[in-house]
């Protein structure tokens, strides 16, 4: 019975001796604040990266960062479950939008301190969606819709400098300049540039507050057709409201032909009514067999541009067709019809 208890008391001693030998582990938790001093790509942890885009994973590499409580890039921090450290490295995804568009330290907060480490986190180079009105005169003002704007320092319309009236990180607002009435825009910011897909302006104008350039209306089977509308325009002071019946056409002609040498395409602005959201319209030329369907977009709108290779490649055009061809009787306005 004796050597029993024996037995008990020193399993009991033994037990003890290993709970104070935790606690001592535990209290040698490395105290010393935080040293930061690169940051790598999750798949080259050996190669120091000077700079490195928004969104993107990351190693950040230091000293005394197992007790990481926050990485702030610049003001913006990453979330929580997205950040994972040991003591000499730190996993985290860097957030999708900073606040500058390159500089943007990285700041990281343990338990026992701060460190910051000066690092390049790029915003993407600037993308541009559309841009409206597609065409104006000289200081209308230009909207530019896309993403990464931030730090825009040019914007330019045919290689001319325009006036930033305002930006944001998704829209800038500028004067169309003398000298950029007709061209492509281009944005540059401290990433780089972009060129717009869609050009600007019109080269010959068809239609513009009224026809140009000896243009005349040929138009057949419309319901209703006011050349000279005010009620909705895409700019100026006049549209063309035409109400549709099925397959009837608004058409222009040019007597004398228009040569297409030096142009490459069509360009139209056209306003969906009631009840047009995606019915076609038809645009064809003449003579030539060629044909394009438009897509209708209700409530707005919408600038298209049809490459001449679409539509039969034309050298010459006496006639420009678009007509209706849903089988549909619709209300659309019409406005800066030309060719680029």
């Amino acid at each position: 019975m004796r050597m029993i208890k024996n037995y008990i008391g020193a399993g009991l001693l033994l037990l003890a001796t290993l709970i104070i030998g935790a606690c001592k582990k535990d209290k040698t938790e490395n105290t010393s604040p935080p040293t930061l001093t690169a940051v790598t790509t999750l798949t080259d942890r050996a190669t120091d990266l000077q700079s490195i885009g928004y969104g993107e994973w990351i190693i950040i590499k230091g000293n005394n960062l197992s007790t990481t409580s926050q990485v702030d890039f610049n003001g913006t921090l990453a979330a929580d479950s997205l950040t994972y450290a040991d003591d000499n490295t730190i996993t985290v995804k860097i957030p999708a939008n900073l606040t500058d568009p390159i500089n943007n330290p990285i700041k990281v907060t343990t338990k026992y301190g701060t460190a910051t480490l000066n690092f390049q986190i790029k915003q993407p180079g600037p993308q541009i969606a559309d841009f409206n009105p597609a065409a104006g005169v000289v200081g209308d003002e230009i909207t530019i819709d896309g993403n990464y704007f931030k730090g825009i320092s040019n914007v330019t319309i045919n290689g001319v400098a325009a006036t930033i009236v305002s930006s944001t990180q998704t829209e800038v607002k500028i004067k169309v300049p003398t000298g950029g009435t007709v061209g492509t825009i281009a944005i540059t910011t401290p990433v780089g540039t972009v060129t717009a897909t869609k050009t600007f302006g019109l080269r010959h104008v068809i239609y513009d507050d009224g026809f140009k350039n000896g243009w005349t209306n040929t138009s057949y089977s419309t319901i209703s057709l006011d050349l000279l509308s005010t009620a909705n325009t895409r700019r100026g002071t006049n549209a063309i409201n035409v109400t549709h019946k099925g397959y009837s056409a608004v058409r222009f002609r040019l007597a004398s032909k228009f040569a297409t040498a030096g142009y490459s395409m069509v360009k139209i602005s056209m306003f969906g009514g009631p009840g047009t959201q995606g019915k076609k319209v038809k645009i064809s030329l003449s003579p030539t067999a060629g044909s394009y369907e438009l897509f209708l977009n209700e409530g707005k709108w919408t600038d298209y541009q049809v490459p001449f290779i679409n539509i039969g490649n034309p050298t010459t055009i006496e006639y420009i067709t678009f007509q209706e061809f849903s089988n549909f009787g619709s209300q659309i306005f019409i406005d800066d019809v030309g060719f680029y």
